[in-house]
């Protein structure tokens, strides 16, 4: 353990954060000076000038450029979440010393542009994801390709679908991998038509015995699914992996909505070229709105192992999920699947599918998501997509956008609280660590200490915390301590605003003066009832001074079983902060983006807002390498082969 001299007490100064670098963009302006011409001449001058808008304007549309013109989004039109941040306020003036260091280290990325079903095979990870090969913003939307021995260190491989058929033409968007009994593979995937509806297609590798599985066909009989009678021809998107039923047939959901009911439609086969509708739904939930990139899948019980989509019995829970067009969050429930007629109900109601109290995968920037089942070493991995907080403009200017994988997530029910799940980085990631440093020490209330580590920007942080029990009992048992029976992540006003028992964690991405910090804390509130309830947080209000970002609180209550000490572990990596509370109970992810908290300028912290309590917090921070992402080249089948 390292002493407590190597962490340095600072006073908390929170520096004014000024508008100024964004103020001095204030366009020229010139004096009009009066003209006389002739009344041809100005109707010329004007068609002229018509034609250069007409010409700016598709110029700009194609270069990904924005302008004070607004237009309606191909996204919009084609009827799917565009999943991109379009800001009202003057863009920041951004440096390329700042957009640099905002690219991350460890989480996949495509070499550049825009980017948005998984399955391991023959020794590899396969992702693919939706990209934009042609610039920063959606649009052209195809399938790209990366493979993995170990979901860490990637290879891009060539793309792997294009939209080259009608019932593609304007995109080939979110789908699912099936690995059936005789080894062989089927991709379903959404098609956006030449006429902008939406269906389902078939795809299948040409070569099975490739491990890369380089070259895709599309089936000729495409699309194998439109949009049935009462479901609008673009609410029909998102195929899930297929599971066997009891019957020995396979069926898949896809999610929609009528009026504003998020509804899931279910469809049985055997050859995943005819389909035949049941009568009935998965589920739906009214006033949720369109459902997104549904999932639906088996948890164990009483196994913290992952189980095959196909599985079902007595000590079998089923969850569905579905991200929501409306809210861009992804929710999820816990329930019985009824195999005989393709229902769900959930266990509780009151917390069901999209219900604003409902549960989460994450509480911050997480959307899109999908699981798939490892058969390699018999887990379930959640992949998700991680959206930008800053301006298209800034998306443009670095030429890159979004980050599709977060840190692969494995996913089991909770055994012990059996009402959530749990999520955590998978094992390989730990591959990435290198040196360390323990830490031990108390922290009075109202306490800053800058934490003795190196470079700060790739960290793994792993943490527990106790709440002196001599202040909990004086807390709990003082009834002039009041009750914070309301409190809530978002609406608390951040890390700065105390409390009796919060918060306390730790400030990330800080530079020296704490001008700049995002905040990834415990807050403890009292009941009337004097029982504690703990919420887990991040804070980025304070993450940036740059003026075009959007800053939030993110988070929510998290369990905390009797005898549990409060443990928290937290990725950095650049321009991403993954949280997990309570071994990954509840999960925060948020995009941040200093502008003075950069480069060797960024500092870590420890902090107890704390009024009334003293903690004791003891903690081991990694460094954190950088993964290795290259280009396919024909020499790789080779390498394969012989490792192999």
């Amino acid at each position: 353990m390292a002493s407590s001299d190597a962490l340095l007490p600072v006073v908390f100064r929170r520096k004014p954060l000024s508008d100024s670098r964004s103020d001095d963009l204030i366009s020229e302006t010139r004096p009009r000076q009066p003209i006389k011409v002739h009344r041809a001449v100005i109707l010329l001058l004007i068609a002229l000038y018509v034609t250069l808008i007409v010409i700016h304007n598709g110029s700009a549309s194609k270069n990904g450029a924005s302008d004070k013109t607004t237009t309606v989004s191909r996204a919009h039109l084609t009827g799917v979440s565009e999943k991109r941040n379009v800001r009202k306020t003057k863009p920041f003036m951004w440096n390329n010393t700042m957009l640099s260091w905002q690219r991350t280290a460890f989480h996949f990325q495509p070499e550049m542009n825009w980017m948005n079903g998984p399955l391991f095979y023959k020794g590899l990870y396969h992702f693919f994801y939706q990209y934009n090969p042609n610039g920063a913003v959606w649009g052209d939307i195809v399938w790209g390709h990366a493979v993995s021995k170990d979901l860490i260190h990637w290879l891009h491989l060539p793309l792997a679908m294009v939209p080259d058929q009608w019932y593609d033409a304007n995109g080939v968007w979110t789908g699912s991998a099936t690995l059936l009994d005789d080894g062989s593979i089927v991709m379903l995937y959404t098609g956006s038509t030449n006429k902008f509806e939406q269906v389902q297609n078939l795809a299948y590798p040409e070569d099975l015995s490739d491990p890369f599985l380089l070259k895709w066909t599309k089936f000729s009989d495409n699309p194998v699914l439109v949009p049935p009678p009462g479901i609008g021809p673009k609410d029909f998107h998102d195929p899930t992996t297929a599971w066997k039923t009891s019957a020995g047939k396979w069926r898949i959901t896809i999610g929609s909505k009528v009026n504003r009911t998020g509804i899931s439609l279910v469809y049985d086969t055997t050859d995943f070229k005819t389909f035949k509708k049941l009568d009935t739904l998965l589920h739906q939930v009214p006033d949720t709105g369109m459902w997104e990139c549904i999932d639906f899948y088996p948890v164990s019980t009483t196994k913290t192992s992952g189980l095959d989509t196909s599985v079902n019995g007595p000590d079998v829970k089923h969850i569905v999920k579905a991200s929501l067009d409306d809210t861009r969050v992804d929710h999820y429930a816990i329930g019985t699947y009824y195999d005989s007629n393709g229902t769900w109900v959930p266990d509780n109601p009151t917390i069901d599918v999209g219900i604003s109290n409902g549960l989460r995968y994450d509480y911050g920037k997480f959307y899109a998501s999908k699981t798939f089942y490892d058969q390699n070493k018999g887990r379930r991995i959640l992949w998700g997509w991680i959206g930008e907080s800053d301006s298209e403009a800034a998306d443009v200017q670095k030429g890159w956008s979004s980050v599709q994988q977060g840190i692969p997530r494995t996913v089991v029910l909770d055994t012990k609280t059996g009402k959530n799940l749990v999520q955590w980085p998978v094992e390989e990631i730990e591959s990435l660590r290198l040196s360390s440093k323990k830490f031990n020490m108390k922290v009075k209330p109202e306490t800053v200490v800058q934490v003795d580590v190196s470079s700060t920007a790739q960290l793994d942080i792993e943490a527990e915390f106790e709440i002196n029990r001599e202040d909990l009992k004086k807390i709990t048992g003082d009834e002039s301590v009041e009750a914070e029976e309301d409190f809530s992540c978002e609406t608390s006003g951040g890390s700065t605003v105390s409390g009796a028992l919060g918060p306390f964690g730790f400030s990330v991405l800080t530079d020296e003066s704490l001008s700049e910090q995002t905040t990834v804390y415990f807050y403890v509130t009292k009941g009337k009832d004097s029982k504690l309830k703990t919420f887990f947080c991040t804070d980025t209000l304070r993450s940036t001074m740059a003026n075009d970002v959007v800053k939030s609180v993110y988070g929510s209550l998290v369990p905390v079983l009797e005898g549990e000490k409060l443990t928290m572990r937290i990725l950095v990596d650049h321009s991403i902060i993954e949280g997990f509370g309570q071994g990954g109970r509840t999960c925060i992810t948020s995009r941040v983006y200093p502008i003075e908290a950069i480069y060797g300028a960024t500092k870590l912290f420890l902090f107890n807002n704390a009024l009334n309590a003293t903690i004791t917090a003891s903690f081991e921070v990694w460094q954190m390498n950088s993964v290795f992402i290259r280009s396919y080249s024909a020499d790789d089948s080779v390498l394969l082969h012989n490792s192999s």
